[in-house]
Parts: structure tokens; C-alpha cells; sequence
């Protein structure tokens, strides 16, 4: 393509890694990149701290996907993707569009599937309030024992670990007694996916909350106060908490395997055609967690830029796992290569900046901002040095932090110095990511007194 004909991009996906992908080109490859996106949805959700909702924390998040295009300089269409024709370079959408491209990249996510017959179902901010009546009945008193399980196929079971560790902290500043609340799954370990050292110091984070573990155990169903399980014997409970299994979305023209998952090599590029490429949950890579999505995006979107003529050389995929762990005691973080490299790493400390749940290069910096934080720092991800042993006991201490930055906030707002409020509130957040749904809703009122 000349410069007089910019690459025409197509994006279908408006998640993590669409958006990461949008923001990822246009760095990367600026004007020689004419971009698209396609989504059915016209917003982006921040949904990875969906686990707070439940419990009355903090609040969804989401970003206009027709304005962010606008802002990076591409195009949005509200519309879904139906069938792709790799030869002729064109997709036909739901409503009966065709679209050409130069570049088509496939970032259209997964649909979430019941695994375990019975349980409450763990949807993000999908599941109609399910949770939270959960957790409110555990608060009347109406039930005490409550299972949190990691069906067979779930390969990031993170979320699972948080509700349980919420629900426990929540007892006890309620001072329930009595509570019993079981983690169950076919995982050898805790978290294994992070490697033994995370591993251990959430079993030290779970047995101190009082959390039993049910290792190497799958879930089958949960019927008539019991949950059953493929080994062992039932566990009896008055609830079950449980996540879904993932699945692809079927889509004529590009090759799927049979839970309809696509191949792509270490370059982001579909097997076996020219110029699709796919990133995120929707591909083979077993590990289906937003920080791996922006990663495939960037790969993707790095690829797709040299192909543009961006002065970028292609770069293989090398994911590394990052993780915030939610405990209602402040998060611990965890980041393990899941190829050689570096070595593990398990903090209280933030091990990335900007300490966000989605650890997306460009995303997370940019979220950061439009938060209504000012820039700083790094333009895009980076990796800290761990600081703080994860084990630690200073639960007290940042309790004091939290509870003084919120105080001095209001203070702030108060004298009418809206920007030092806001300055706290961002001190809040980056200990526990998320702020108190009240204050998510003083933070719009102060950052609009701020802009007067």
C-alpha cells in the first residue's frame, strides 16, 4: 500500500483486545493504517472487577466505543460479524454489510456456557444479580455454607478465588459466625497456573480467611444441598457459586476446532489463510484472561502494522501472566512467564504501572487517564520489581492508608481543591483498584466541579 492508500484494517471485536489492538495500530503504524472496528456492542466494559459488584464495591466501567474510534482516528460500526471470505478480502456482517479490508483481525471473544448443573453461575456483570443474592442471603442469614467451584475447562479460575475471598472478608466485618465457605477444583494447587510460589502464598491467604480447599476434585452437579464431584465424596452446602466454561463463536470461513477455538501461529496470523489475523479468548491459547488478550492484540496489531510499512518488525508471542488478586485485605499480585524467561513474581506491591486488572500495554495506560487521573509515567505497561512480601502482615496498616486518602479527598473537595481530590482518590484505587461505589460517584461530581 502507498502512502496515498493506507491499509484498510478491519477489527471485529469491541473487548480487550479489539480495543487494545486500536490503540496498539495507531502507535505503531499512525496514517498507514486506515482502521475499522465491528462490534455488536457500542460499549466497552471494564469487566474484570466485575467480582466487587456482588458485595456493593466499586462500579463498572465503560468506554464509548464510537467515540475512542473517533478519538484514534478510525471508524465504528455497531453491527456483528456473520461470515468472512478470506479470497476476496470481505466479511458480510449481520445486518447484511459487506466490508473490505487489507488486514482483518478477529478479537470477537467467547460465549460462557453452564458447567455445573445447579450452581449459580459466575457471569462478570452478566449474571442479572445471581451473586449478589447469594451473598445478601448469606448476610440474613438464610444460608451458611457456600461452595465456590472451578469447573473442568476453566483455565482462569481467578475470579472464583476473589468472590470467595470477599465473601469470607465480608463475614467477618459483619461478624457472621459459623460461615463456611469451600473452594473447589480440579486444580493440583492453587492458582497453579502462576507456578508454585503464587501458589503457595494463596494458600496461606485462603487458610487465613478460612477458606477450605477441595484440590483435584472436578465439580459434576449440585443437587438437593449437595454438590457432587467426580472424586470423593459430596460436599454438602446451601449454595454454589460456579464459573463457566468458555466457547467460540461459530463463523463461517475461518477454521475452527471443535469448541470452536481458532489457530494462530506466534505471529498472530490464522493458520492457513492470508491476512486474518486473531487475537484473544477466541484463539487456541488455553489461557483466556484480558491481560493475555492485549498481548495476542499487540502481536497482532505489530504484525499487522509492518505489513502496512510501519518501520516495526513482527515479534513473537512470549505471554506473561499478570494477575490481581482481590482478598477484601488489599490485592496481591502475581506475574509468571509462561515461557522462559523471567522468574516469578508474588507482591503486595504493584508489579506492573499502571496497576490495573487489565494489564494491556497501551489499554491500561490509557484507561489510567480517562479515569480522570492526569499522565504519568509510562506511555505504556510496565513491569516493576516485586517490594513487599505478599505474607505480610499489614492489613491494618493499609486499612489506615485507605481510610486517611478518602478522609483527606473530602477534605480536599470540600475547600473546592477538586484536583487534590482526585489525586487521593487515585492513591485509593492503586492500593485496592477499585474505589467505594460512593466515591466512583463523588469522583464524577468533583471531576466536573473540577473542569468549571
Amino acid at each position: 500500500m502507498t502512502a496515498e492508500q493506507p491499509t484498510r484494517v478491519l477489527i471485529a471485536g469491541g473487548g480487550v483486545a479489539g480495543v487494545e489492538a486500536l490503540l496498539a495500530l495507531r502507535r505503531l503504524a499512525g496514517s498507514r493504517v486506515q482502521v475499522s472496528m465491528l462490534a455488536p456492542e457500542d460499549r466497552f466494559r471494564f469487566r474484570p472487577l466485575s467480582v466487587t459488584e456482588p458485595f456493593g464495591l466499586g462500579a463498572e466501567r465503560e468506554l464509548d466505543l464510537l467515540e475512542l474510534a473517533l478519538e484514534q482516528g478510525a471508524t465504528f460500526l455497531r453491527d456483528g460479524l456473520a461470515v468472512v471470505d478470506p479470497e476476496a478480502r470481505r466479511v458480510t456482517t449481520f445486518e447484511e454489510r459487506t466490508l473490505d479490508y487489507d488486514a482483518l483481525l478477529l478479537a470477537l471473544g467467547t460465549r460462557q456456557v453452564d458447567a455445573v448443573p445447579g450452581a449459580v453461575t459466575f457471569r462478570d456483570s452478566a449474571d442479572g444479580g445471581a451473586v449478589a443474592d447469594v451473598i445478601d442471603r448469606l448476610k440474613r442469614g438464610e444460608i451458611r455454607r457456600v461452595a465456590f467451584a472451578v469447573p473442568v475447562g476453566v483455565t482462569w479460575p481467578l475470579g472464583i478465588y476473589e468472590l470467595a475471598l470477599l465473601a469470607a472478608h465480608e463475614g467477618r466485618d459483619l461478624g457472621l459466625e459459623d460461615l463456611e465457605f469451600t473452594l473447589v477444583t480440579p486444580e493440583s494447587r492453587p492458582l497453579e497456573v502462576f507456578g508454585a510460589k503464587a501458589s503457595a502464598a494463596v494458600a496461606d491467604i485462603l487458610a487465613a480467611a478460612g477458606i477450605g480447599v477441595r484440590l483435584a476434585t472436578p465439580p459434576v452437579e449440585y443437587a438437593d444441598g449437595r454438590l457432587a464431584v467426580a472424586q470423593g465424596e459430596p460436599l454438602a452446602c446451601d449454595a454454589v457459586v460456579a464459573l463457566p466454561v468458555q466457547r467460540g463463536y461459530t463463523i463461517p470461513g475461518i477454521p475452527q476446532d471443535q469448541n470452536g477455538f481458532v489457530a494462530v501461529d506466534r505471529f498472530g496470523a490464522v493458520f492457513g489463510l492470508e491476512r486474518v489475523y486473531a487475537a484473544g479468548d477466541m484463539t487456541w491459547f488455553p489461557v483466556k484472561q484480558g491481560g493475555i488478550a492485549a498481548q495476542m492484540a499487540d502481536v497482532a496489531a505489530r504484525s499487522i502494522a509492518a505489513l502496512a510499512g510501519a518501520p516495526v518488525d513482527p515479534e513473537p508471542f512470549r505471554p506473561v501472566l499478570r494477575g490481581a488478586l482481590l482478598t477484601g485485605g488489599g490485592p496481591r499480585y502475581l506475574r509468571t512467564p509462561l515461557t522462559e524467561g523471567e522468574h516469578p513474581a508474588v507482591a503486595r506491591n504493584a508489579l506492573w504501572w499502571p496497576p490495573a486488572k487489565i494489564a494491556g500495554r497501551y489499554l491500561a495506560p490509557y484507561l489510567h487517564e480517562r479515569a480522570g487521573y492526569p499522565r504519568r509515567g509510562p506511555k505504556s505497561l510496565e513491569d516493576l520489581e516485586p517490594r513487599f512480601d505478599p505474607g505480610a502482615s499489614a492489613d491494618d496498616e493499609r486499612d489506615d492508608v485507605i481510610g486517611l486518602a478518602l478522609a483527606t479527598a473530602e477534605a480536599e473537595a470540600k475547600v473546592g481543591d477538586y484536583g487534590a481530590a482526585l489525586r487521593w482518590l487515585e492513591v485509593v484505587e492503586d492500593l485496592d483498584l477499585y474505589l467505594p461505589r460512593e466515591y466512583e460517584l463523588k469522583r464524577e461530581a468533583w471531576r466536573a466541579d473540577a473542569a468549571r
